[in-house]
């Protein structure tokens, strides 16, 4: 009589994470999840294998953004759960679900300074909505579909499941892992029928309709919790029917088109310096708000925040709050102007001045963008990128934006006219994203090229991950913005070039004129250097067409940029 077959922890976490829907993973192997991404890999869930943890967190933590399913991180237990917990804490502080799965040490040596022995569940914790740890083979296909669930519902963010190592050793019959996984996603569906459903807010929704009805200057601010929750479709039917400007913050750019002619973007300042009601979708009154407070904002405004976690709105205390899904709450609004419903028209004087401004400002930027300064500044080679994208059309490219200056400047250059084609630094502001971003939109939007906008500082933190790029054979164009270091090489004033170690090179300093292309070309990619409009644009012309890994570095004058980009008060 033949045995019957087994199946050993690993390759039932991979089935589990199958079942539930996965279909791509980041992370970095070995001991002892080796096998589980393998394993992963037999199930259907396509592993993507990268460098180092930091980056492959960020690119789950992208993945989850663009996809609205969570992004899977794998890491080895000890340091490399460590370096996971870049990506984990980032998807949490950006709202964006993300599941960390690591191993770690036998249950057995724990406490007994076992291999690469951490406390993971403790070291995880502060930064995720839940933290799991599989005790048994039983307990993992439960707890995958739990912690995937987890990371989705309510105000999404990163969980973090455990699995020791002598769980993954361990086996159990074919049946009963069968019985395990259908078991677990019959709970999972369970659990979600069963979750309650949001209170009715008519009353809410009433007064938000009769606000924006009544007010003199209103506008519509834009967050990425709006782009993520594919609220386009009803915002722009918001802004069309209603003649509202609108504000996107930086990755909420596109879910109106940019190109709009109510975008308030070019007018900043002026839209909610004067604004006396705005709507708020998706985002959170935070520093990238002004905390939503004077003298930025006008102490009168009245905010509308739309959230989808109920402690935010008693956080900020709005005039009124909204809870829920914002594409669900944008179209229950439309509905109840559709009643009775109003427009405020382009000779609005509110209409009439965000657009004055708005086109004055972009006419101030147009004619600097129009001048070819060489050596480059910042704004020459933006243009240039910028045009080359728009010719692209749609599907427009993924834009990836990473540094100071360079993001800076590149948030009001890049045009983006369709939504979740923005990415960059986010909620934290974090540099070392750039390449994990990149390869989580080529494998998330394989019908989109994907453009990434470096400073040569932060592509620093990832540019390892090139070779990830060649290996995979993802369509990726990484332009280094290559200023010779932080902000643009030795700022420094003679009063600090003083001591024992004055002839040290500056702290924000890098090799001057550094290679970074050849590193391309050292792994089988596209290298180009490029120092004028005309190398740039060949570059560009012949990168997008080959939609191959390629990286052109792009050669910046020192002193064409600004300390700590626009936030040298922080510095």
């Amino acid at each position: 009589m033949a045995a019957a077959t087994t199946v050993d922890g690993s390759a039932l976490a991979g089935r589990a994470l199958a079942a539930a829907g996965a279909r791509h993973m980041f992370g970095v192997v070995g001991i002892p999840v080796t096998s589980l991404a393998s394993r992963a890999a037999a199930a259907g869930v396509r592993f993507l294998a990268f460098r180092n943890e930091q980056s492959a967190g960020y690119a789950a933590a992208a993945y989850g953004f663009l996809t609205g399913t969570p992004g899977l991180l794998l890491t080895v237990s000890g340091p490399g759960c460590v370096h996971g917990l870049a990506g984990l804490s980032h998807a949490t502080a950006n709202a964006w679900p993300l599941l960390m799965v690591s191993g770690s040490c036998d249950q057995a040596d724990a406490g007994r300074g076992d291999f690469q022995e951490l406390d993971q569940i403790a070291a995880t914790k502060p930064f995720a909505k839940l933290a799991v740890k599989a005790t048994t083979i039983a307990d993992i296909p439960r707890l995958v579909f739990q912690a995937l669930n987890a990371a989705v519902s309510g105000r999404p963010g990163g969980c973090y499941l455990d699995i020791p190592s002598d769980v993954l050793h361990q086996t159990i019959p074919e049946s009963e892992a069968a019985d395990l996984i259908a078991a677990a996603a019959a709970a999972a569906a369970d659990s979600a029928a069963s979750n309650p459903s949001p209170p009715k807010q008519n009353s809410s929704i009433e007064k938000a309709a009769d606000l924006l009805r009544r007010a003199q200057r209103p506008l519509v601010v834009i967050g990425k919790g709006a782009a993520y929750a594919r609220a386009e479709e009803a915002i722009r039917k918001l802004v069309d029917t209603t003649g509202i400007p609108f504000l996107p913050t930086p990755m909420g750019k596109g879910v109106v088109p940019d190109s709009h002619p109510l975008s308030a973007t070019a007018a900043r300042s002026l839209a909610i310096g004067q604004c006396d009601v705005a709507l708020v979708v998706g985002a959170r009154l935070n520093w990238l708000l002004h905390f939503g407070e004077p003298p930025k904002w006008s102490k009168d405004v009245k905010f509308i925040l739309v959230d989808v976690c109920e402690e935010e709105i008693e956080l900020r205390k709005p005039h009124v709050g909204i809870v829920g899904d914002a594409k669900k709450v944008i179209e229950l609004i439309n509905r109840e102007i559709k009643d009775d419903p109003f427009c405020l028209g382009r000779s609005h004087p509110w209409v009439e001045a965000i657009t004055k401004k708005a086109k004055d400002n972009v006419l101030k930027m147009e004619a600097q963008l129009a001048k070819d300064v060489v050596p480059f500044n910042f704004l020459t080679p933006l243009r240039i990128i910028r045009d080359a994208i728009l010719a692209e059309g749609s599907p427009a490219p993924i834009v990836v934006s990473e540094g100071a200056n360079t993001m800076d400047v590149g948030r009001a250059v890049l045009v983006q006219n369709e939504p979740r084609t923005r990415l960059d630094a986010g909620t934290w502001g974090t540099m070392g994203v750039g390449l994990g971003y990149c390869i989580a939109a080529a494998v998330a939007e394989p019908e989109r090229l994907v453009v990434a906008v470096e400073g040569d500082s932060g592509y620093g933190f990832s540019a390892m991950e090139v070779e990830t790029l060649v290996r995979y054979q993802l369509p990726v164009v990484v332009i280094v913005f290559n200023n010779n270091g932080v902000y643009g090489g030795d700022r420094r004033s003679p009063d600090e070039i003083t001591g024992p170690h004055k002839d040290d090179p500056a702290p924000t300093s890098f090799v001057p004129a550094a290679g970074y292309h050849k590193m391309m070309e050292a792994f089988g990619g596209k290298g180009y250097l490029v120092e004028t409009p005309e190398e740039l644009k060949s570059a560009l012309s012949e990168s997008f067409r080959a939609r191959k890994p390629a990286v052109i570095n792009c050669i910046i004058d020192p002193y064409a940029g600004a300390e700590s980009g626009r936030m040298q008060h922080k510095n």
